[in-house]
C-alpha cells in the first residue's frame, strides 16, 4: 500500500485516549443542563475554590457557581442538572472509557513504547478520577478509611453489567495506589506527546497529591520531587505567565490547549474568572481581605489582585454596586482570558509550583524542615526578593484562620496563595482537617458567610456530595435508604 502508514494498536489507543481529554474541557456533555458551570476538570476546580475559604463571590450573578459557594445543593441529587450527576456522570465516564483501554492491553500490538504509553494514560485517568470521586463522595482518608467510598469498575462495562455496591474508602484509595503505581511504571521514560496527556511526570504529580490525602509523606515527598526532576519544567517568574492561559509556558506540566473551535463561550472557566467579561463581571471572585493582606508588598503576587481602578474593566463594571457586597476585597486578576474576542485560554491543572510547595509540605511532616526550607525558597526566591523563613515545626492550628506560627502553617499559606483560584481550596481544606469561617470583614457578603452551619468541624458532611438518584435507579447494589450520603450537615 505506497504512501500509506499503518498505525500500531498502541497509536491507535490514542485516538479515544484524546476523546478522553477533549471531554475534561468540553462542556454540555456531563449534564442536561446548567452546561456554563460544568465544563470538566476546571469547574470541578472552581468548584472547590468557592466552597472553601479564599475565594468569594462578589455576587450570585447567574447562579452559576453560587449554589457550590453556599453549599445548596445536596438535596439536588434527583436532577440530573446539578453537581452530584455532574461529577458523578463525568468521572465514571472517564473510568468507562479508560477501562476499554486497559482490558485491550494483552492483545495490544505493536511497538512497546507506544503500547505503554497508551495505556500508561489509561491507568493514570482511572486513578485521577477514582481518586476526585473519593474526594467528591466520601470523607478524607484518614480516620474515615472504613466508611463507604464509591463503586470499583475495574472491567468494561455494558447495559447489562450489574452495579457493583459502594467501596469503603480504605479499598478504593487501594485500587488508586495499584493505579497511578501501574501508570508510573508504564510511562516511565516516555515524552509527553501533548500537554494535555498525562506523562510520567505528571502520574507522579498525581500520585504526590494521592500522598498527601493518605498523610503518607515519603510518598508525597518522592513523588513530588520525581515529578519535577523528570517534568523538564521550571518554575517561573509571575510575568512570566501571566493570566495563567497558556499551556506552552515553561512551569506548566498539564493542561489543555483550547484553540478557536473549541472554545466553549459563556460555559468556560475564564468566562467565570475573567472580571471584564461575561459572569466575572456579574459574580466577580475576589480574595479574601486576611489571605490578601499576608502577601507582602515587595511579593511579584500581589499583582494577581489590584484595585479595580488600576486596570481597564468593563464600562459596565461599578465597584461600588451596593448588589456586589464587596466589603473591600481586592478583585481577581490572576486568570483571564488570552484573546477574549475568541473566548480563547488554556486549562492548566498542574504547575512544577505545587510540586515544589508538596515536597516542602511533605518533608515538614517529617520532620526535615532544612530540605522544607530549600523547597520553598525554591519558589519564594522567585515570588518576593526580600522573603526569608526562620520558622519551624509542623503545628498546626484548628482553623485556617489561626496560627500556630509554625513551617508547616507557613508553607501551607504559600500554598494557598500560589494556587489561587487554580487547585480547588476544599480539597486541601479536608485533607488539613482544619476548619474555617468566613466573616463579613473579610469581604464576605450576607448571603454566603453560612451562618450557623459547622464549617469549624472538619468531621462535618457539609463537604461530601450525595450521590445521583440515577445511581440508585440503574444499581441494585445500591439503596438510597442506606447507601446515600446524609444530606444534612
Amino acid at each position: 500500500m505506497s504512501g500509506a502508514t499503518l498505525m500500531s494498536d498502541g497509536v491507535k489507543a490514542l485516538v479515544p485516549l484524546n476523546g478522553i481529554y477533549r471531554s475534561m474541557y468540553t462542556a454540555g456533555w456531563s449534564t442536561t443542563g446548567n452546561t456554563h458551570q460544568c465544563f470538566g476538570i476546571s469547574a470541578y476546580n472552581l468548584m472547590a475554590e468557592v466552597m472553601g475559604d479564599d475565594m468569594i463571590m462578589g455576587a450570585s450573578g447567574s447562579g452559576w457557581f453560587w449554589y457550590d459557594a453556599v453549599y445548596d445543593v445536596k438535596d439536588l441529587f434527583t436532577r440530573s442538572s446539578w453537581r452530584s450527576y455532574d461529577l458523578w456522570k463525568a468521572y465514571y465516564t472517564w473510568i468507562a472509557n479508560a477501562n476499554y483501554i486497559i482490558a485491550a492491553e494483552e492483545t495490544m500490538g505493536g511497538a512497546t513504547n507506544d503500547k505503554n504509553y497508551a495505556i500508561g494514560q489509561a491507568y493514570a485517568i482511572r486513578a485521577y478520577s477514582y481518586f476526585m470521586l473519593a474526594q467528591s463522595f466520601a470523607r478524607t482518608y484518614k480516620g474515615h478509611e472504613s466508611e463507604k467510598c464509591v463503586p470499583i469498575y475495574t472491567e468494561p462495562t455494558f447495559k447489562t453489567t450489574t452495579g457493583q455496591p459502594r467501596s469503603n474508602v480504605a479499598d478504593t484509595y487501594a485500587q488508586i495506589d495499584n493505579d497511578i503505581n501501574k501508570a508510573c511504571e508504564l510511562l516511565k521514560g516516555l515524552p509527553q506527546q501533548n500537554s494535555a496527556h498525562m506523562s510520567y511526570a505528571v502520574a507522579q504529580g498525581i500520585r504526590a497529591r494521592i500522598a498527601l490525602v493518605k498523610e503518607d509523606w515519603a510518598t508525597a515527598e518522592a513523588a513530588a520531587e520525581e515529578a519535577i526532576a523528570k517534568s523538564g519544567k521550571q518554575i517561573a517568574k509571575v510575568d512570566e505567565f501571566i493570566g495563567l492561559n497558556d499551556v506552552t509556558k515553561k512551569n506548566v506540566m498539564w493542561g489543555a490547549q483550547v484553540i478557536a473551535d473549541q472554545a466553549s463561550g459563556y460555559a468556560s472557566l475564564f468566562a467565570h474568572m475573567d472580571t471584564v467579561a461575561s459572569y466575572g463581571l456579574g459574580a466577580p471572585k475576589m480574595i479574601t481581605l486576611s489571605l490578601y493582606n499576608k502577601i507582602s508588598s515587595t511579593d511579584a503576587r500581589k499583582a494577581w489582585f489590584p484595585d479595580p481602578a488600576s486596570y481597564e474593566i468593563h464600562s459596565s463594571f461599578n465597584p461600588n454596586n451596593p448588589d456586589y457586597g464587596f466589603n473591600g476585597a481586592p478583585l481577581q486578576r490572576k486568570m483571564y482570558f488570552s484573546d477574549p474576542a475568541q473566548w480563547l485560554g488554556d486549562y492548566i491543572w498542574m504547575r512544577v509550583e505545587e510540586m515544589y510547595l508538596t515536597a516542602a509540605e511533605a518533608e515538614c511532616r517529617q520532620g526535615k524542615d532544612g530540605e522544607a526550607k530549600e523547597h520553598l525558597m525554591a519558589l519564594m526566591s522567585q515570588r518576593d526578593p526580600e522573603y526569608t523563613c526562620n520558622k519551624s515545626g509542623n503545628s498546626l492550628a484548628a482553623l485556617t484562620t489561626e496560627s500556630t506560627g509554625s513551617l508547616l502553617e507557613e508553607i501551607l499559606l504559600q500554598r494557598r496563595i500560589e494556587l489561587w483560584g487554580e487547585f480547588g481550596r476544599m480539597y486541601d481544606i479536608k485533607r488539613l482537617k482544619q476548619g474555617f469561617v468566613r466573616n463579613a470583614s473579610d469581604g464576605w457578603n450576607s448571603g454566603a458567610l453560612l451562618r450557623g452551619r459547622p464549617t469549624t468541624n472538619p468531621e462535618n458532611w457539609m463537604w461530601v456530595l450525595t450521590i445521583p438518584q440515577a445511581e440508585f435507579d440503574g444499581n441494585i447494589n445500591m439503596d438510597v435508604s442506606t447507601d446515600q450520603n446524609p444530606l444534612d450537615d
